[in-house]
């Protein structure tokens, strides 16, 4: 029996530290899914783990990729699978940390399989995007897909406000002339793999508390200059991202640095909130407190694998 010990859990609530105390008692090697880390022109403002921490455990998916590749969460299910498979191969087990919901997904169940889309009508939807903005894209999939809209406003309503999420949504529409939710839930992608899902949480006051000081850190350690070596290619889809957004912005004048500052960690904060919220939708987590003694952690996993 393989194993998938999966680690979630809010921004800067310390999973990180627990992957590679799991790593070191387990012996086995980490696979990241965090897609802000894959980015090699982006360390401060992702938190990449520092060099001892990347030394104390062997690591895979941490900057790994440039800002200027267009790496889509299909083309990361297909290289960690098979990276994942590549490690079983020497261990029964593999520790699967992140914070990107989506991207965890797509590692233990797999995303529905969608038709080709004609390049044009991408570009299309891209140009019409940029002239009219994110309206076009919410009435287009409101016109083209009326019930994957209405349940897109009750369960997810930010989705509504990602570009890239709509255009996928409309682009799909329009190049299979069927609607996007039709292609969903249409096949069962079986894992080779036992999960194990460990999630870390915290009282909501600690968790901003540490993303504040996650933030000044941050800046302390040179975000600012960070974000000007990236700036003029501020478009990259890689780019659209807290911590840095909100410091081009300031580059543009729109901001002062300490309105810049706190923006980052509002939305940091928000942004937190959406973690839980995607991550406790799945019953099959088993929740621990931050502050938890790592010792208890091992004891969970061992009694799972007896089960």
């Amino acid at each position: 029996m393989k194993y998938l010990i999966t680690i979630v859990g809010p921004t800067a609530i310390g999973k990180t530290a627990l992957s590679i105390a799991l790593a070191q008692h387990f012996q086995c090697e980490i696979v990241s899914c965090d897609s802000r880390q894959f980015f090699k022109e982006m360390t401060i403002g992702t938190a990449v783990p520092s060099q001892e921490e990347l030394n104390s455990a062997k690591h895979h998916f941490i900057q790994n990729k440039s800002i200027f590749e267009n790496y889509t969460v299909g083309d990361y299910e297909k290289e960690a699978l098979a990276k994942i498979e590549e490690l079983f191969q020497n261990n029964d087990f593999v520790i699967l940390i992140g914070g990107s919901g989506l991207y965890v997904d797509a590692v233990l169940k797999g995303f529905d399989e969608f038709p080709e889309i004609d390049p044009k009508v991408r570009e299309e939807v891209n140009s019409n995007y940029e002239k009219f903005g994110i309206e076009y894209l919410q009435e287009k999939l409101k016109d083209l897909d009326p019930d994957y809209y209405q349940k897109i406003t009750l369960e997810n309503p930010q989705t509504l406000q990602n570009p890239q999420r709509m255009m996928r949504f409309v682009e799909v529409c329009i190049g299979a002339q069927k609607p996007y939710s039709s292609f969903l839930n249409q096949k069962k992608n079986n894992r080779n793999f036992t999960p194990i899902l460990i999630g870390l949480d915290a009282e909501r006051e600690i968790i901003y508390n540490r993303i504040n000081q996650r933030v000044d850190i941050m800046m302390n350690e040179g975000l600012l200059e960070e974000a000007k070596s990236v700036y003029p290619n501020k478009a990259l889809n890689a780019l659209q991202t807290v911590g840095y957004r909100e410091l081009f912005s300031y580059f543009d004048g729109e901001f002062s640095l300490p309105f810049a500052i706190e923006e980052i960690k509002k939305n940091t904060r928000r942004f937190s909130k959406r973690q839980l919220t995607w991550f406790k939708r799945n019953e099959s987590t088993k929740w621990f407190d931050y502050n938890t003694d790592k010792q208890t952690i091992f004891d969970y996993i061992n009694l799972k694998l007896k089960s």
